[in-house]
């Protein structure tokens, strides 16, 4: 029977630019509530340094109100096996009134509806397959508003799972986590910054994106002048991060 390898946990890392993403959504939406938590027996770390060398370019589109887009995003396999059996789950979760800046759970009435060949609603999963090593699948799904789309940001969630080299793996965004889970394992008790995937009970940490509704001009001025705050927060994160920690799987 041959030999099944098993890759190394991440030690000594720098905390990923994936996080960073998940930490700056989070600020702006709140988080609902998380999935059971998971055991890495189940689900190994991975030997990334980045959620996103794994889901890349996501992108959600701007709206008005009663309009439809789409989502973008790439998968790829930066390991040196086959990815197999690759699901990608996105699902709209919070949602954050423009103006106002009143922070909500999803449903919200009219909120956007995500399409894709296994169905519609707030949630959809894409079969992606098997990804040879290097190999990048690239996909879209349908966004849908109504007339009665409240003006704001709704915020996409995403989950990744597959199976390389006979061994599961599962990655997940901010959102589904709790605040309690997520500032477990991303902060020390002196402050600093780590991240602990034991105690997320994941392989990593993917991106996330919102769509913007808007229901006037007037809200979509605005609605870029907050796009322009969401990067300069961004790069302000990335930095703060970059100074920290390095980045662990720990033990839960």
């Amino acid at each position: 029977m041959p030999e099944t390898r098993r890759p190394a946990p991440l030690r000594g890392v720098v905390p990923s630019i994936a996080l960073v993403a998940c930490v700056t959504v989070a600020a702006l939406l709140a988080p609902t509530a998380a999935a059971a938590p998971r055991s890495l027996a189940t689900y190994g770390p991975l030997p990334v340094l980045d959620g996103r060398q794994l889901l890349g370019n996501l992108s959600a589109p701007s709206l008005f109100a009663g309009s439809s887009g789409t989502v973008t995003f790439t998968v790829a396999n930066p390991l040196a096996e086959p990815v197999v059996g690759a699901e990608l789950e996105l699902e709209v979760y919070a949602f954050n009134a423009f103006p106002g800046n009143a922070t909500s759970t999803v449903p919200v009435a009219g909120a956007p509806i995500l399409s894709a060949p296994s169905g519609s609603g707030a949630g959809v999963n894409l079969s992606v397959g098997t990804l040879a090593p290097g190999g990048i699948y690239r996909g879209s799904v349908g966004v849908e508003t109504s007339g009665s789309t409240p003006s704001g940001t709704f915020a996409i969630r995403s989950s990744l799972a597959f199976t390389a080299n006979a061994t599961p793996y599962l990655l997940e965004s901010r959102g589904w986590f709790t605040s309690a889970a997520w500032s477990a394992a991303t902060e020390l008790p002196n402050g600093s910054v780590t991240l602990n995937l034991s105690r997320l009970g994941v392989s990593g940490v993917l991106p996330e994106t919102a769509v913007y509704v808007t229901s006037s001009g007037f809200d979509w001025a605005l609605g870029a002048l907050a796009a322009a705050g969401f990067v300069l927060v961004g790069a302000g994160a990335w930095v703060y991060f970059r100074r920290g920690p390095s980045s662990r799987s720990g033990t839960r």
